[in-house]
């Protein structure tokens, strides 16, 4: 009994690991989780997830524009930065420098995501000067921007996708060699609870013949 419930449990376990690993995996499409950090001088806020629309969508390509809001204790004299924190595997991408960064012109941010089937890979991100052509399709952004008064701020974010054919050897070595282990302890259970019920139905068989009427060993004087 014990052996065919530890066959139960192994198998369980077996389903539970590939439906968690199904249940991880993107398609195309999917939105992907993002969250959100702020800081100015020491005052640093805490994560917030971000909106759907405002987050990358797995292998699209798209732009967003992202609000962001008045620091707390802001004066414009000091630069403003924001971290982000990417997808289920919480790829964390260091601070950009967005609100007062020395520069004339209004920042973008520009995120590289790279993935590979339905796993992402990794993402890179940074600030660079709004594109001229960007500017004069959203000619609010470079007016509001420069209004001190204006809040909150509104950042365009250029999402771009590159898929990659990786082949982890050492990684398809363990999945491969992890597989082959579980499924033999599986194997060489079911094999020993197959065993232990052939075994116990040949003794009860040779037991019952020995028991049996007439099959006692006469004595001979």
């Amino acid at each position: 009994m014990e052996i065919d419930k530890l066959g139960r449990i192994s198998l369980i376990f077996t389903i539970v690991l590939l439906i968690s690993s199904i249940c991880e995996a993107y398609r195309p499409g999917d939105i992907v989780p993002m969250s959100k950090m702020g800081q100015y001088h020491s005052s640093r806020t805490a994560w917030h997830d971000m909106i759907g629309r405002h987050c990358p969508i797995f292998a699209v390509n798209r732009e967003v524009l992202i609000p962001i809001p008045m620091p707390v204790g802001y004066t414009g004299a000091d630069p403003y930065k924001i971290s982000f924190q990417v997808g289920k595997e919480k790829f964390l991408i260091p601070w950009l420098f967005v609100i007062n960064r020395k520069s004339s012109e209004v920042p973008m941010i520009d995120v590289h995501l790279r993935y590979s089937g339905n796993d992402l890979l990794g993402v890179t991100a940074k600030v660079v000067d709004m594109p001229a052509h960007y500017v004069e399709v959203h000619p609010d952004i470079l007016k509001q921007f420069w209004d001190s008064k204006h809040w909150p701020k509104h950042i365009l974010v250029r999402y771009t996708w590159e898929e990659h054919s990786e082949i982890d050897v050492t990684s398809g070595l363990f999945v491969l060699f992890g597989s082959g282990l579980l499924l033999s302890v599986i194997l060489s259970i079911y094999i020993l609870q197959s065993s232990k019920d052939k075994i116990s139905k040949f003794v009860r068989e040779n037991v019952g013949e020995s028991n049996a009427p007439g099959m006692g060993v006469e004595k001979v004087e």
